[in-house]
C-alpha cells in the first residue's frame, strides 16, 4: 500500500510499472499495467529490454485514498502458451465477469493475445488455454460500449510486430510502409459475447487527416505507433495512441467505434524515456489521463511509472494539452 495519489506524480515506488489501463469497477478505479522488471539487460528497437513476467492490479478507492497493490495477479509461468514478454494489459467486464486481455510472445517468438478472467477486479486471473486464434501483435484495448458490444483493438509496429502482418500472414523479414504510403492503422474486431474470440474478420482502422486524406507513414508527429485506447465522450469515439518515435499521445475520433477516425490534436506531450502509453477514464465528474514515464528510474526506458493527472475537454470536444512536468518548479 503507498500513499494517497498526487498528480504526476509516481502512483507507486515499490515497483516499476507502465502502460496503465484504468477503468472504474465497483465504484473504484482499478489500475492493470505491465510490471517492469529491475535488470540491465539490452536496450534495442525489438523491445528486449521490456522482459516482463507478471501483472499486478492497483486499485483507488477515491483521490484522498491509499493506493492499494493486489500483488501477482497473473505470471508468465501460468500461461502454457507463452514463452516470455507479458507486455501491456487491459482489462473489461462484462457477463458477471472480469477479463484481462494480454499479449505475449508464443514458443514461436510471435506475439498472440491472451486473455485470463476473474470474479473479481483485483483477481487473481486464470489464463485460458490457448490465445485468441487469429490474434497477433501488442496492446490490446477492450471498449464495451453501450449497445453491450465490445471491441478489441491491439497493434504496435516495431518490437509488436504488426507490420510483419501486412498481408495476413507473420512475415518476419517485413518492412512498414515507406514514408509516402499511407500509415498502418491499428486492428479492430468485434468481440464474441463471451469475449475469448474473435467475431467476424479483423479491420485495419483507417486515420484520416482534416481533408479525408490517410495519415501519411513519414508524419510520425500524427501516425499510428502502438498503444491504442478508445473511450466515448458526447457520442463521439475517441481513438487516442502512442506516435513512437516522436513520443506523443494524440488522438483521432470517429461516430463508428471502427472508424474511420479523423485525427484532431496532441493529448500529452514527450515524457521522460522512450515509451508513452496511456488510458483515459471517467470517475465521477471527472476525467484522468494515466500514463507512464520514466522519471522513477531518472530514465531507464524500462524501469517506467504510472502516473495520472486530469483531463480537460474544450466546448468543442477537443482535448486540452498536458504538459506533464509544467507544474514543476
Amino acid at each position: 500500500m503507498s500513499n494517497a495519489p498526487v498528480p504526476n506524480q509516481p502512483l507507486v515506488t515499490h515497483l516499476f510499472t507502465a502502460d496503465p489501463s484504468a477503468h472504474v469497477f465497483e465504484g473504484k478505479i482499478y489500475i492493470y499495467p505491465s510490471h517492469d522488471l529491475d535488470h540491465d539487460g539490452p536496450d534495442n528497437d525489438n523491445g528486449d529490454q521490456y522482459a516482463m513476467e507478471d501483472y499486478h492490479v492497483l486499485s483507488i478507492d477515491s483521490f484522498d485514498a491509499a493506493v492499494v497493490d493486489h500483488g501477482e495477479v497473473l505470471h508468465l509461468k501460468d500461461v502454457r502458451w507463452a514463452s516470455k514478454q507479458l507486455w501491456a494489459p487491459d482489462a473489461a467486464y462484462k457477463n458477471n465477469m472480469y477479463y484481462l486481455f494480454f499479449p505475449a510472445r508464443d514458443h514461436e517468438g510471435i506475439f498472440r493475445i491472451g486473455v485470463a478472467t476473474s470474479t473479481t477486479p483485483a483477481g487473481t486471473f486464470t489464463p485460458e488455454p490457448d490465445y485468441i486464434a487469429g490474434s497477433f501483435s501488442i496492446d490490446p484495448a477492450v471498449f464495451v460500449d453501450e449497445d453491450d458490444k465490445s471491441y478489441i483493438y491491439f497493434g504496435g509496429l516495431w518490437g509488436g510486430q504488426l507490420e510483419k502482418w501486412q498481408n495476413g500472414v507473420f512475415e518476419p523479414g517485413a518492412e512498414g510502409p515507406n514514408a509516402g504510403e499511407a500509415a498502418l492503422g491499428p486492428r479492430v474486431a468485434l468481440l464474441s459475447e463471451d469475449m475469448l474470440s474473435f467475431q467476424g474478420e479483423l479491420q485495419e482502422i483507417s486515420i484520416l487527416d482534416e481533408n479525408g486524406s490517410p495519415i501519411l507513414a513519414g508524419d510520425e508527429d500524427r501516425r499510428y505507433f502502438e498503444g491504442p485506447w478508445v473511450h466515448k465522450y458526447n457520442g463521439w469515439y475517441y481513438l487516442s495512441y502512442s506516435t513512437g518515435t516522436t513520443h506523443k499521445l494524440v488522438y483521432a475520433v470517429s461516430r463508428n467505434p471502427m472508424g474511420p477516425y479523423t485525427f484532431k490534436g496532441t493529448i500529452l506531450t514527450p515524457v521522460i524515456g522512450w515509451t508513452t502509453h496511456h488510458s483515459i477514464v471517467q470517475f465521477e465528474d471527472k476525467w484522468y489521463l494515466f500514463y507512464h514515464d520514466s522519471s522513477l528510474s531518472e530514465g531507464v526506458n524500462h524501469k517506467r511509472c504510472v502516473k495520472f493527472t486530469e483531463l480537460h475537454y474544450n466546448d468543442d470536444g477537443t482535448i486540452q494539452i498536458i504538459d506533464p512536468y509544467a507544474m514543476e518548479s
